[in-house]
């Protein structure tokens, strides 16, 4: 179903139904519950002994299976994205295993040498070992054994009925048994698929305990107690929503359910202006691009003035939720430098990159940055520079990740046309672009006669 526009065609249909992010939301938010009343539940429950919240790290991993349950049930039960085609899934010609076994041992090849070379990675970079990291790397080597041994049944299974068996991890496989040619594009695809899934996921594990620590302790006498501390639990509560579901979408890229990675970023630019925001590459935090130093957050410089303090920091929570609603939208498919299928609903619907407008928006109000706690202009203006040229970063990001998108599917092409002419922000940006173009000739300056 396309809605009608009056501009450019028509909006197309989002690949990914609002309610399936929306139904991870619930699972999240019934656990949050669950954690925090834990006291009272569990001698309801038989257990006895003292107890406490439910606040530790494995509380927040049973969180990520909280949020992606209901999104798979809704995902498969509700949307049947099993059956589209874009599973390249033929459920109804199941082929037999002995026609398949010797396709399946070379991409269990290709999965497994990649596995080692994740690993091996992690082990050989002290940064994984250090922080919050150690989580990521505990859970790494718990998870290492079984997913070894899962992946044998799962892809013997599922080869029997992809119309074509041999993906890009067959052709990272074929290469290396060395038995059948293989296709070095497809190779690149694979490994810019689990770069991607290696590097990210180890972050977002990482992230995941100390969000869910915050929320889960935080005593509500004390986040009704003014302004800022209610509307800084508001805004814990998006971050919170924002990683537990952008974690189930980096660890569910599986074809069952149509999110699987149909391409990442084949763009060096692309890959260069998203790592630079994430460590160990981050250029923000303490690199040449922090623009923190002598500043004072919102509340400092609204310190006293309890009419501004609730304004300032319910939109900031409003830009939280913003972001976290970008986020949420994608349901089982988010994950950066990569496409997974359009999304044109929920905040896509009004501009390309609500996320990172939210975010932009959300640094730009809670520094403000042209406040310099030592009174010096010259830290004012580095320090609004320099937050400029984060905004600009993500300006690019945006610029690498439409031009990939761009070129792989018309449905995307036919998004960002329509969003062009009639997005409530990208719309009126776009006009605004357009008018300055068509001024810049009459800018320039007229030959002399």
């Amino acid at each position: 179903m396309l809605r009608k526009s009056s501009g450019a065609g028509t909006l197309p249909r989002s690949d990914v139904s609002a309610w399936v992010g929306l139904s991870g939301l619930f699972g999240l938010f019934a656990w949050v519950l669950v954690a925090r009343k834990w006291p009272a539940i569990a001698p309801l429950l038989g257990i006895a002994g003292p107890q406490d919240r439910l606040s530790g790290p494995t509380a927040a991993l049973v969180a990520v299976l909280c949020s992606g349950v209901p999104m798979v049930l809704w995902s498969v039960l509700v949307d049947k994205v099993h059956r589209r085609e874009s599973t390249g899934i033929a459920w109804d010609k199941a082929r037999p295993v002995s026609t398949i076994i010797d396709v399946s041992v070379t991409k269990l090849a290709g999965l497994w040498a990649t596995f080692a070379m994740i690993g091996f990675t992690y082990c050989l970079m002290r940064y994984y070992w250090d922080g919050a990291y150690l989580f990521s790397m505990e859970m790494m080597g718990l998870a290492a054994i079984p997913l070894l041994v899962i992946s044998v049944p799962y892809v013997i299974w599922l080869d029997r009925y992809l119309v074509n068996p041999r993906d890009h991890a067959w052709h990272f496989g074929a290469l290396l048994l060395g038995r059948e040619p293989f296709d070095v594009h497809e190779v690149q695809h694979h490994f810019r698929t689990w770069l991607v899934k290696g590097f990210f996921i180890a972050f977002m594990v990482s992230i995941l305990p100390g969000g869910w620590y915050a929320i889960t302790t935080r005593e509500m006498s004390d986040v009704l107690a003014g302004p800022v501390p209610f509307c800084s639990f508001l805004i814990e509560v998006g971050f919170l929503a924002d990683v537990q579901i952008a974690m189930v979408g980096y660890l569910l890229t599986i074809r069952p359910l149509d999110s699987q990675i149909r391409s990442a970023n084949p763009h060096l630019a692309g890959w260069v202006a998203a790592l630079i925001c994430y460590p160990p590459f981050i250029l923000m935090a303490g690199g040449p691009l922090d623009y923190h130093p002598n500043t004072a957050d919102w509340t400092v410089w609204l310190d006293g003035h309890v009419g501004l303090l609730w304004a300032w920091g319910i939109v900031l929570a409003v830009l939280t939720a913003i972001y976290a609603w970008a986020t949420v939208a994608f349901g089982l498919r988010f994950s950066n430098l990569t496409y997974r299928g359009v999304l044109t609903n929920g905040p896509y619907r009004y501009t390309r990159h609500p996320a990172y407008l939210a975010k932009n928006s959300f640094w730009w109000l809670s520094t403000l940055p042209f406040l310099a706690t030592t009174g010096s202009p010259v830290d004012a203006i580095r320090n609004t520079v320099l937050l400029g040229l984060v905004s600009a970063v993500y300006f690019w990001r945006a610029k690498t990740e439409e031009k990939h998108l761009l070129a792989e599917d018309a449905k995307y092409r036919e998004y960002h046309a329509w969003m062009e002419q009639n997005g409530l922000i990208t719309g009126r940006l776009s006009a605004i672009a357009r008018f300055l173009r068509q001024r810049r000739p009459n800018l320039q300056p007229q030959p002399a006669e």
